[in-house]
């Protein structure tokens, strides 16, 4: 076995934040993942460096060699300029392994990590990519349009980086923690229903098409998403499945933390708990 837990989008709230503490402590997971949007909708690193940081490191304290291996990314709301330095701060510390657009390993597992998502409504564009074409939906900005923390990237897509990523690499056993879910799956439903831009209906699904074939070529072992924060109320489900690759989701609209747990050799076993938070 492989027991793991699982987070996303804890939006900058201790009381999250302290519920996940709890947990790791209390329950000894070898692996955790965090899906992005640690941050509160956009501020700077106070969460990252007055909670999630020493939060951990007293963890650790605790546990000693029973501390898990954590791999984090960050979402579309964490910006570049005040996230990314603390996240290599906590990795140089061994708190974590911060994977956007890289690899790990876990047993004999390989661990993928991507923090973007494609073009949205959203005015900050650290991690927004155009998705398969440079096409935006309606009512979204393009990547180049809005605000940068830092100096933009090249302009490229979702598709693109994934390319790069996978490498022409065997992930059969790949763990791919994708702040985006797929398009069109039980992960990625929006509250947009009805609603139209200039005459033009919205997409109620705002995952991505990019991770989507990505995972219908790839059939990797596991993805892990966060991002839609309605999609498990709307939808009734926060797992799903595309081909062999079991998709879980951790976004959650409520004040609680959203923990997943689940065995890395059966993640279609996993569980869900709406686990009470202050803060």
């Amino acid at each position: 076995m492989i027991p793991c837990l699982f987070v996303s989008d804890l939006h900058g709230s201790a009381g999250r934040a302290a519920a996940l503490f709890g947990a790791i402590v209390g329950e000894r997971p070898r692996a955790v993942f965090l899906g992005g949007d640690l941050l509160a909708h956009g501020r700077g690193g106070d969460f990252l460096r007055d909670v999630l940081l020493p939060g951990l490191a007293r963890a650790r304290d605790a546990m000693g060699t029973a501390y898990p291996e954590v791999f984090a990314i960050l979402g579309n709301d964490d910006p570049r300029a005040a996230a990314e330095p603390l996240m290599l701060e906590g990795a140089d510390q061994g708190l974590w392994q911060y994977v956007h657009g890289r690899r790990a390993t876990l047993g004999r597992f390989t661990v993928l990590g991507y923090n973007c998502i494609p073009p949205s409504p959203f005015r900050l564009k650290d991690w927004e990519r155009y998705d398969v074409s440079r096409f935006v939906d309606p009512g979204c900005l393009a990547p180049d349009e809005g605000l940068h923390t830092g100096a933009p990237e090249p302009a490229r897509t979702i598709a693109q980086d994934l390319a790069r990523i996978a490498g022409g690499s065997d992930l059969t056993h790949a763990v791919c923690l994708f702040h985006v879910p797929p398009y069109d799956t039980a992960l990625d439903r929006a509250a947009l229903d009805g609603r139209s831009v200039d005459h033009a209906p919205l997409d109620v699904h705002i995952g991505s098409i990019a991770v989507r074939r990505f995972m219908e070529v790839h059939g990797p072992w596991l993805g892990l998403h966060g991002h839609v924060h309605e999609s498990a109320r709307l939808t009734g489900s926060w797992m799903d499945q595309l081909g062999r690759t079991v998709l879980l989701g951790a976004a959650h609209d409520g004040p609680e933390l959203a923990l997943l747990r689940f065995d890395l050799e059966r993640p279609d076993w996993a569980t869900r708990v709406l686990v009470a938070a202050s803060g």
